[in-house]
């Protein structure tokens, strides 16, 4: 299978996605949201694959939704259903990404930003360099945070901490991350790869059968807690604050800032 945004390696028990548009810094379009989804079913047909190691290539492990495609979206003049589907691929983007039977561990350095929060949230374990900058700055630019997002960060941070960082839209560090419940564990820049690695190791050497249980386990008692079962809506909610004037007032403003258009 041949990617544009991506570079994917399955051979053996452990296997690695890489997204590789770093002169974006691994920003989603929606040609690699697509790409994600097909990396996951592609993950799912190998019997032998135990451990997935998702990272970015370049200074960031990913800089969020493509800034063009929020753009694109304020700009539309597509129908409603049309807007709404294009909405919803970032919500089926961490849904595939967090049904992978094997086990998914996100190696994040660099930025981790609004969307790519949500595709390392989608993973069953986080590792963070020490240098990495998270921060979800939907709310700034006028848009909900969507992608089944906010039950992913509740699941991880509680809600109090959940409200804070979307509507704050501060950047926050590997250590509050970890703290806080989002990251597993900080480690050197250097040594991101390595850990990753050393951690995918240990894993692989347990049966398809126990890690599908144990996922299927932990999802299920997650999915009682908080449960992503109704984030189909999110692209309808993001899709309103396209007609809503505050909310657009804020999004221009935004795009002028950063020249996006």
């Amino acid at each position: 299978m041949e990617f544009t945004n991506l570079e994917m390696d399955l051979d053996g028990p452990v296997g690695s996605i890489r997204l590789i548009r770093p002169q974006r810094r691994n920003s989603l379009s929606l040609e690699t949201l697509n790409e994600l989804i097909a990396a996951a079913a592609a993950c799912n047909a190998r019997e032998d694959l135990r451990v997935v190691i998702l990272s970015g290539e370049g200074a960031s492990f990913c800089a969020g939704a493509d800034l063009g495609v929020i753009a694109a979206l304020f700009d539309s003049t597509m129908a409603r259903e049309a807007l709404e589907d294009m909405a919803d691929l970032g919500r089926r983007m961490a849904d595939a990404i967090e049904s992978i039977r094997a086990v998914t561990i996100a190696a994040i350095h660099g930025h981790c930003v609004g969307g790519g929060v949500v595709l390392a949230a989608a993973c069953d374990l986080r590792l963070a360099a020490e240098s990495t900058e998270f921060s979800i700055p939907e709310t700034a630019i006028g848009i909900p945070l969507a992608w089944g997002g906010i039950p992913r960060l509740v699941r991880t941070v509680g809600p109090s901490a959940a409200i804070d960082l979307i509507l704050t839209c501060r950047v926050f560090g590997p250590t509050e991350a970890r703290d806080l419940g989002f990251v597993d564990r900080v480690v050197p820049v250097i040594d991101l790869e390595s850990a990753a690695a050393d951690m995918a190791r240990i894993m692989a050497g347990r049966s398809l059968y126990v890690i599908e249980q144990t996922k299927a386990a932990v999802l299920a008692a997650t999915n009682e807690i908080v449960s992503t079962s109704g984030s189909h809506a999110d692209a309808g909610t993001m899709i309103g604050a396209l007609s809503d004037d505050e909310s657009r007032r804020i999004a221009e403003a935004y795009f002028d800032r950063f020249d996006v258009r």
